[in-house]
């Protein structure tokens, strides 16, 4: 067998692919454990020649592949979990639960890195090193993948010889609807965002809404502090190292005739360098205090945080660009110019191995991608053809990393 067979051997899995993505479709779990969905893809990767290891503190599931000649590793990711909202897409195989709904296509990269493990199980004698085939829930938020590493994901024991064989590379993908199918995007360095969220709670005095001046009225000074953070990003942020500062919730008072005690805003912070990000966190936390302050009130800002920045290796970026090529062709594949202002936990495994995030086009054949729902959207579908690409790019990337031409 060789490389330019890999498509076809795809090809040939698409049918068990596709069964495999609606029965996950159709069973979606929420968080870092997924009982059903660890169950399925036990059933499908079952008579693999694979060494699996059931974590224990999520439903994750790390899955070796030990070629017949010796080398590194190479680590594939494909997250598991779902997203909490009730499905309107009218499919035959939608989700039978209704609150919960695989709105952000990771039934489809689960089904794919099965798949993907079957296509390279067939050719291990020829494979030299080791493939780590990670199936990872929680990340929709959950910080699945920080777990998972935790848990020892990357600990990956030496060859019977007892030559090592480390985690050498790591690739991901992650299909977009809004990303026409056959194409492909990625870029080195920054390629998603951190993503952290606020709780600013302003302390006034309540009082009686006819006698504000015998109150501390917190919500037009809650109001101010909206408005100032969006003036801290536009003045204190590099236009060049962007932040993007949302207020998505302010919550204030029970009634019309009373001035609350209390104000609450909730929002989120997103950048794409530790040092913006820091410096947006410092700024957020006095901006709101000294607002607070000359109003004779006090704001009590915290920070949450969430996911780092998803910082794709140069090096890796370009290799994983270059198969791309010769997998999809060369128009079909697109150099990022900017981050994608979104948040992944694939961020902790690049930040202990070299690797990419590659978007993977999935827009449905009756949709145009660009008015098609997006990714968490409750009527967003996918084009289950682009499984095809993902199949072969998640296994000629891991041949090729591992010395394959």
């Amino acid at each position: 067998m060789t490389l330019d067979t890999v498509r076809d051997e795809a090809l040939d899995l698409q049918d068990g692919a596709v069964a495999l993505r609606r029965r996950l479709h159709e069973r979606p779990e929420i968080g870092n454990h997924l009982p059903i969905t660890r169950e399925l893809v036990m059933e499908a990767i079952d008579g693999l020649p694979l060494d699996v290891t059931l974590h224990e503190t999520t439903s994750g599931i790390a899955a070796l592949l030990t070629g017949g000649k010796p080398g590194p590793t190479v680590l594939l990711r494909g997250d598991m979990d779902a997203l909490p909202l009730h499905e309107d897409t009218g499919l035959d195989f939608a989700s039978k639960d209704d609150a919960a709904m695989h709105a952000c296509g990771h039934d489809t990269h689960t089904a794919m890195l099965a798949t993907a493990a079957r296509l390279l199980s067939a050719r291990r004698d020829e494979i030299p090193g080791r493939v780590l085939f990670m199936f990872q829930p929680g990340e929709e938020g959950e910080h699945g993948a920080q777990f998972m590493l935790d848990e020892g994901l990357l600990d990956v024991p030496a060859l019977s010889d007892g030559t090592p064989s480390p985690v050498t590379g790591a690739f991901a993908l992650h299909i977009t609807s809004t990303i026409p199918s056959g194409m492909v995007a990625a870029k080195g360095g920054p390629a998603m965002a951190a993503a952290d969220t606020f709780e600013i709670v302003v302390k006034g005095a309540g009082g009686h809404a006819s006698e504000p001046f015998r109150t501390v009225d917190p919500i037009p000074i809650a109001c101010e502090i909206v408005q100032a953070l969006q003036l801290m990003v536009t003045r204190r942020v590099d236009i060049f190292d962007p932040a993007v500062v949302t207020v998505g919730q302010i919550t204030a008072g029970t009634t019309n005739n009373i001035i609350p005690d209390t104000a609450h805003i909730v929002g989120t912070i997103r950048t794409v360098s530790e040092s913006t990000r820091t410096a947006v966190h410092d700024n957020l936390k006095r901006v709101a205090e000294r607002i607070a302050e000359a109003h004779g009130a006090t704001a009590e800002p915290q920070v949450i945080l969430g996911y780092p920045v998803t910082s794709n290796d140069a090096a890796f970026a370009d290799f994983t660009l270059d198969v791309a090529r010769d997998v999809l062709g060369t128009g079909n594949v697109h150099r990022m110019p900017n981050p994608i202002m979104g948040a992944e936990d694939f961020s902790y495994v690049l930040q202990r191995v070299p690797g990419t995030m590659m978007f993977l086009g999935g827009t449905h054949p009756d949709r145009d991608a660009r008015t098609a729902p997006a990714n968490h959207s409750n009527l967003v579908v996918f084009d289950e053809q682009a499984m095809v690409d993902g199949v072969t790019l998640y296994s000629t990337m891991a041949l090729r990393h591992l010395g394959l031409e």
